[in-house]
C-alpha cells in the first residue's frame, strides 16, 4: 500500500529542556543498566540470570511535559469550554477523519514577525497555486519558522487572526496547521498590542475563534518545504489519545504519491 507514496516527516521532536518551548519539558532517560534494577524489583531476577541481554534490562524514559509540547494537535477544549454553542470536544473526542485527509500547503513565507495572515493573504496564496478549497482538507501554513527551531528567533513568526481563522473554517476546513510555535501571531506581538491599546480582543484571537466555530489546529510542524507539491498529498496527524485533554502529541506526516 505504501510503496507508491513517499512519507515525509512533518514533526519536531519532544526534547529535554528545549529552547523552543517556554514551558520546558523534562525527559529522564533510564538506560539498560538502570533498567535492570527495575526488573530485579519486579521479577526478583539477578543480572547473571539475564543471559540473553548479558545482565542488562530495558531502556525507558520518564517525561514531564505539557500536552502542547512539540508537534501537537489542539482540541476545541483548549480554546474554551464551549465551541459552536456546544460543549467543546477534548482531544479524545476529536473525529479521526479530521486528522487524516487531503493536504493543502499555503506559502506565507514573505510575511514577517508579528504580521497577520489575513483573509486576503490566504486568498492570494490559493490563487498562487491555482486552487480552490473543497472542504475537509488539512491546510498547512508555511511560514519558514521551523528553520529557526532551537533558537530564540523561532518565536519570530506571522500568525492567523480571528478573521482568517473563521474564513478557513467557513470553507469547510476543520484542521489548520502551521510550521511555527503558535497559530496566532507571536506572544510578544499580542502583548505589545494589548499594552498599547488595553483591548483584550487582541490576545489569542485565532485560538478564541474556535469558541465561535469548531476547528482543530496542528502547531509546531516542520519540513513543509520538503513536500514537492502544494496539494495532491495526504496528511496524517493522529493525536495521542489522552483522556479529557486539551491537546495530544502527534507524529504528523505527509503522504506524497511517487
Amino acid at each position: 500500500m505504501l510503496t507508491d507514496v513517499e512519507i515525509i516527516d512533518l514533526s519536531v521532536p519532544l526534547q529535554h529542556q528545549a529552547v523552543s518551548e517556554p514551558m520546558k519539558p523534562k525527559i529522564k532517560y533510564i538506560d539498560h543498566k538502570k533498567g535492570f534494577w527495575q526488573m530485579r524489583f519486579l521479577f526478583g531476577v539477578r543480572n547473571k540470570q539475564l543471559k540473553r541481554s548479558k545482565g542488562l534490562g530495558w531502556a525507558i524514559e520518564k517525561i514531564s511535559a505539557i500536552t502542547h509540547t512539540g508537534t501537537h494537535v489542539d482540541a476545541p477544549w483548549h480554546y474554551g469550554p464551549e465551541s459552536g454553542g456546544k460543549p467543546a470536544r477534548r482531544i479524545d473526542e476529536v473525529p479521526l477523519e479530521w486528522c487524516f485527509g487531503p493536504g493543502v500547503r499555503l506559502d506565507v513565507r514573505h510575511l514577517g514577525d508579528g504580521d497577520e495572515i489575513t483573509v486576503a493573504e490566504l486568498q492570494k496564496a490559493l490563487e498562487k497555486i491555482d486552487y480552490t478549497l473543497q472542504g475537509n482538507e488539512i491546510v498547512l501554513l508555511q511560514t519558514g519558522a521551523d528553520l529557526r527551531l532551537n533558537s530564540p528567533d523561532y518565536f519570530k513568526q506571522p500568525g492567523l487572526g480571528r478573521e482568517g481563522t473563521l474564513w478557513l473554517v467557513e470553507q469547510g476546513i476543520r484542521m489548520i496547521g502551521i510550521d511555527a510555535y503558535t497559530i496566532d501571531r507571536p506572544f510578544h506581538s499580542m502583548k505589545a498590542d494589548f499594552q498599547s491599546s488595553g483591548d483584550g480582543d487582541v490576545i489569542w484571537p485565532a485560538h478564541f475563534a474556535g469558541i465561535e466555530k469548531e476547528y482543530c489546529q496542528i502547531e509546531k510542524l516542520a519540513n513543509l518545504d520538503k513536500i514537492p507539491v502544494a496539494h495532491g498529498f495526504t496528511v496524517s496527524c493522529l493525536p495521542v489519545k489522552i483522556e479529557k485533554a486539551s491537546a495530544g502529541w502527534c507524529r504528523a506526516v505527509a503522504l506524497v504519491p511517487k
